[in-house]
């Protein structure tokens, strides 16, 4: 069994998500985020946060099932679950922020 993280560890990993936050705001093109993402995430990541956005606009849309979402995307069909779940379901509703955001 593992021990829970130190208030102090929490504490740190709130202030590095606030800096890496206020890190990718500072960025000003496609290209320096490209840069910035490259050199901070594996491929593998990069790629996961890609198909994960992909499930997210194509569920989106509301005309494919989520066989067809799983088969386009390249995902998971747990992927695609998971996504619908947070576009549905979830308080965060950053997925929901972006997709209305980008239509306008």
């Amino acid at each position: 069994m593992t021990d829970a993280p130190s208030p102090k560890a929490l504490a740190r990993a709130a202030d590095d998500r606030i800096a890496l936050y206020d890190a990718l705001l500072s960025l000003r093109s496609r290209e320096e985020l490209d840069a910035f993402l490259a050199d901070l995430c594996t491929p593998a990541e990069l790629r996961a946060f890609a198909e994960r956005w992909a499930v997210a606009r194509l569920l989106d849309e509301r005309v494919r099932t989520y066989r067809e979402i799983a088969v386009e995307a390249g995902a998971s069909p747990t992927t695609v679950v998971r996504v619908a779940r947070f576009l549905k379901e979830m308080p965060h509703q950053g997925y929901r922020l972006v997709l209305d955001r980008i239509k306008a």
